[in-house]
């Protein structure tokens, strides 16, 4: 797979990261106070996740793309924070918050990775 593919197949992955979010949030029961509260920021930081790597592969240089992809890091923890929140304070199960709190853990470690090569890379030149 080339690089233009891997960015193509990441697209669309944080995409449905997005997406499984949403599913997620329209789920929740927002009659609750604080879980419409959390469930917004979750929306809020899940969603975002894809949003930034759009920009992350559309940079024009190292130090941006550097930038965008660590953005994409620390959205994606932001967003297990708040699914660990909705769980542990709020009794949404643990099935329901898994599987998302998952796909942002490989997402993140896939993030940090692209920004430690990338800065290897840089730093080599």
């Amino acid at each position: 797979m080339d690089n233009a593919e891997r960015t193509q197949a990441l697209r669309h992955r944080t995409k449905e990261f997005a997406g499984a979010v949403v599913r997620f949030y329209v789920g929740l029961d927002r009659r609750r106070e604080e879980i419409s509260v959390l469930g917004k920021q979750l929306l809020r930081s899940g969603t975002s996740v894809g949003a930034n790597y759009r920009e992350a592969s559309r940079s024009r240089s190292d130090a941006e793309f550097i930038a965008k992809i660590e953005l994409c890091a620390q959205e994606g923890d932001e967003t297990q924070y708040w699914l660990e929140l909705l769980h542990e304070d709020c009794g949404i199960s643990k099935t329901r918050t898994q599987p998302i709190w998952d796909e942002a853990d490989e997402l993140i470690r896939i993030f940090v990775t692209m920004s430690q090569n990338t800065k290897k890379r840089r730093d080599a030149k």
